[in-house]
């Protein structure tokens, strides 16, 4: 078997103007996604090697009931992931390939939910464990 590493430097530019205050960033909270419950391009995208990604910042995120692992949040749903937990704090890399994930979750703080990575309508959140104000 021939080995041959290979490095790459990639420069991401890491932005939150979603978040509208540092106020709340104290009380993140480390948390596991799985990332089979994600669509690429919609939720992360490829680096420039196909082999690296990382999940897009204050995507809004919900607790699976059975697995404990984290996922997209769907006000529509009835099994659990309609509970908006918080946001992603901040782009998250992986390998691509990897099933899970360890993150930061926002769990309080102002948002300006225009500015979320994907759509987002906060008058729809009916349950939720986290303390988020909504602004423009």
């Amino acid at each position: 078997m021939d080995i041959q590493p290979i490095t790459t430097t990639q420069s991401l530019r890491v932005g939150r103007p979603w978040l509208l205050s540092s106020h709340g960033t104290e009380t993140n909270q480390t948390i596991t996604l799985d990332v089979a419950k994600f669509a690429e391009n919609t939720h992360w995208v490829r680096g420039i090697k196909t082999v690296e990604a990382h999940f897009k910042s204050g995507l809004p995120l919900a607790r699976n009931a059975t697995s404990g692992l984290y996922e997209p949040y769907d006000p529509a749903a009835t099994d659990g992931h309609e509970v908006l937990a918080g946001f992603l704090d901040t782009e998250t890399a992986f390998g691509v390939g990897a099933t899970r994930i360890g993150a930061a979750l926002r769990i309080h703080g102002l948002v300006a939910p225009a500015k979320l990575p994907v759509a987002f309508d906060a008058t729809a959140v009916k349950k939720t464990t986290a303390s988020v104000t909504y602004a423009s």
